[in-house]
């Protein structure tokens, strides 16, 4: 893993004055910079506060991804009705890396993030390039790959019947699966494809369809595109156990021998973004995978999803 300062950073992109202009009128240059580098840090622009920041993401021109129809297992709150909170997770809770939503069938793809208050200390957001690790892992693991490939991937996870906070997957199924009620929920998971089973406590235990683990970028370029590692590793609280939430589609479970190569390759290749205050990134969602490490002190970063 490496801490890079912003003028190391592979997409770093300097600058001053309004951001939404910016963006705007460069759009192409800027998908081109993103296409080649799968992550942009746009620093010293002027982004005081989360409506600057809405607004760079209407100069960007592109569909939003809202978190209310969204699958996502997080526990978010709108700002605006495109921003939202990063992870309402603990400071103390790591979010490993992962591509946001891919143990969903549904899924974005960019990602916007905005650091309205850097914190004390830590809080940076690991990013990591999905090409290089499928790369790396195919000559290391090459079985692995190709039951990944061939077979996709299960994810298993238990939601809460009302939002918990204090977890990292804790977004009930009411919210998630925007349903009121049981048979509402139940119907929008047909819908999808899961199987589930109802626990004693209200909880949903819900499993996905076989998702694809391995992605096609259209330049041919092929990325590990999944959420296996952020699931094995962290997929931890009173309902959910990450020895138990992930499998090939065909059922056949994914050990700690498969997941450490794929581990130990993301670690080495991962970079932190260290926030200042005002900074927006770009994320490819298809192209890097991100996480957030543990912080110390306020940390405010905020996010909106591209379609």
């Amino acid at each position: 893993m490496t801490d890079m300062n912003s003028s190391e950073f592979p997409g770093f992109i300097p600058g001053g004055g309004d951001l939404a202009a910016f963006l705007h009128a460069n759009k192409a240059a800027v998908d081109a910079a993103l296409e080649d580098a799968g992550a942009l840090l746009f620093r010293g622009f002027d982004v005081p506060d989360p409506e600057s920041f809405d607004a760079a993401i209407g100069g960007y021109g592109e569909a939003g991804f809202t978190y209310e129809d969204s699958l996502s297992n997080a526990v978010r709150t709108n700002v605006t009705p495109r921003v939202f909170t990063a992870n309402e997770a603990p400071p103390t809770t790591e979010i490993f890396l992962h591509h946001e939503m891919a143990q969903t069938p549904l899924y974005p793809a960019k990602l916007f993030f905005y650091c309205e208050i850097a914190p004390q200390e830590g809080g940076a957001t690991p990013l990591c390039r999905s090409d290089w690790v499928l790369e790396r892992l195919t000559a290391m693991a090459p079985q692995f790959v190709a039951r990944a490939q061939e077979h996709g991937v299960r994810y298993t996870n238990v939601m809460p019947s009302s939002d918990d906070a204090g977890s990292g997957q804790g977004r009930s199924w009411r919210s998630t699966l925007s349903a009121s009620d049981e048979a509402g929920a139940e119907a929008r998971l047909a819908q999808l494809g899961y199987s589930w089973e109802w626990q004693k406590d209200g909880s949903l235990k819900a499993t996905t369809p076989a998702l694809d683990a391995v992605r096609i970028m259209p330049d041919g370029r092929r990325t590990f595109f999944n959420q296996l590692i952020a699931a094995f590793r962290g997929w931890a609280d009173s309902r959910n156990d990450p020895g138990r939430a992930i499998t090939f589609g065909d059922g056949s479970p994914i050990t700690q021998g498969d997941m450490a190569p794929a581990i130990a390759i993301a670690d080495e290749l991962t970079y932190d973004l260290a926030w200042l205050a005002g900074d927006v990134a770009l994320i490819d969602n298809f192209l890097v995978m991100h996480g957030r490490r543990p912080f110390v002190g306020k940390r405010r970063v905020l996010a909106s999803l591209i379609a």
